[in-house]
């Protein structure tokens, strides 16, 4: 088999792949990321990643697998991205939470919640209003809450990983977790 008809061979199965598996790809890339043009591109970098390494795929899993191994690894790098890209006194300088010294902004003090069914994550409506919520955080709050929580990884693996200090890790996922609170008690608390 000459070189020209084994490229043509590994056009022809990633093309298939794309017809196969970009949907699948597609939503689950926009569900880590929120955006749907990220989600995109995400999506096309895969692809372009699986054609430029083809020879290292022995086929010992589902092409789908091995996919969605590489697109995760893109979704890992982007959120890596949006940490570098973002200084920490920017962080602080769009913080509505709190004053110049600190304090609670009367209008941003939390509310206490009513006391709720401890399976409020079975609830698929919560689940909804959740996910809507961590949609409209800042790119990089979502990055933390994305590696902290969804990730699962360790706070010193995500700082190594993002050169980053913990007090400057520890603060964004503070400012993300109030975000969250305050969209919750108005999308959900008190409806």
């Amino acid at each position: 088999m000459t070189s020209v008809s084994k490229e043509e061979n590994i056009k022809q199965t990633v093309r298939n792949w794309v017809e196969l598996y970009s949907d699948d790809l597609f939503s689950w890339a926009l569900y880590k990321v929120s955006s749907k043009e990220t989600a995109e591109d995400l999506v096309q970098d895969t692809y372009l990643v699986a054609f430029q390494t083809y020879h290292k795929f022995e086929g010992k899993s589902n092409p789908r697998t091995w996919l969605f191994a590489i697109l995760n690894n893109k979704i890992n790098d982007h959120h890596r991205t949006i940490f570098r890209n973002t200084s920490f006194e920017s962080i602080l300088k769009n913080n509505h939470f709190f004053d110049e010294n600190e304090a609670w902004n009367p209008t941003e003090s939390p509310l206490e919640w009513p006391t709720q069914s401890e399976h409020i994550l079975d609830d698929s409506e919560f689940n909804n209003t959740l996910e809507s919520c961590m949609k409209k955080l800042p790119a990089t709050w979502f990055s933390g809450i994305y590696l902290r929580y969804i990730e699962e990884k360790k706070g010193s693996d995500i700082c190594q990983e993002l050169e980053i200090t913990p007090t400057n890790f520890w603060q964004i996922l503070h400012r993300a977790k109030m975000q969250l609170r305050k969209c919750l008690e108005i999308q959900w608390f008190r409806k």
